[in-house]
């Protein structure tokens, strides 16, 4: 009888452990899922906050592009006489700050003129006939493209050159005589 008392005492200790054990589990386990769903609400919290106030900074930086506007605007209105050439001046120093404040941001001119066409950077509008350049080479922009980086946001829009045909001097003929 003792030695089934001690046992039983043993089993005891031993469930009385494990028993512990297992409530401390699952204490951690409670703590786990709420720290868990803590982040998953402050990632979301993040998320919508970055999308809403994501562009904050480059809004900061046109701002000044819009004070010269403004500025510009209110000195021809004001000078109704002034010269033409110092309101151009002007516009094209709005132009380039507006440029800078984007390039602070990552945006990026895509370079087009005299490049060989790029279907990935480029969108070709017009083909012409052009012998004096290798056919598939940008001959004039249309449109300037920009990128974010790395990332397309609008593809510059060009004149491309084409070997010329026989129908392109028949047409030049025909012109020609008429």
């Amino acid at each position: 009888i003792e030695l089934l008392s001690e046992e039983l005492r043993a089993l005891k200790t031993e469930f009385e452990a494990r028993e512990a054990a297992l409530a401390e589990a699952g204490d951690r386990h409670l703590r786990l899922q709420a720290e868990f769903e803590n982040f998953r609400r402050r990632g979301l919290k993040e998320r919508q906050e970055a999308l809403q106030y994501g562009h904050q900074n480059l809004v900061k930086d046109l701002l000044s592009t819009v004070d010269n506007l403004e500025r510009a605007i209110e000195h021809s209105e004001q000078n109704v006489a002034a010269d033409l050439r110092s309101l151009l001046q002007g516009v094209d120093l709005v132009r380039r700050e507006l440029l800078a404040a984007l390039g602070k941001h990552g945006v990026s001119v895509i370079e087009a003129k005299g490049l060989a066409f790029d279907p990935a950077l480029h969108e070709a509008l017009v083909q012409i006939p052009d012998g004096s350049v290798p056919p598939g080479t940008v001959l004039q922009i249309l449109q300037k493209g920009y990128q974010l980086h790395d990332r397309m946001l609008r593809p510059a829009r060009v004149m491309v050159a084409r070997a010329p045909g026989k129908d392109d001097a028949v047409a030049g003929k025909k012109t020609g005589s008429e």
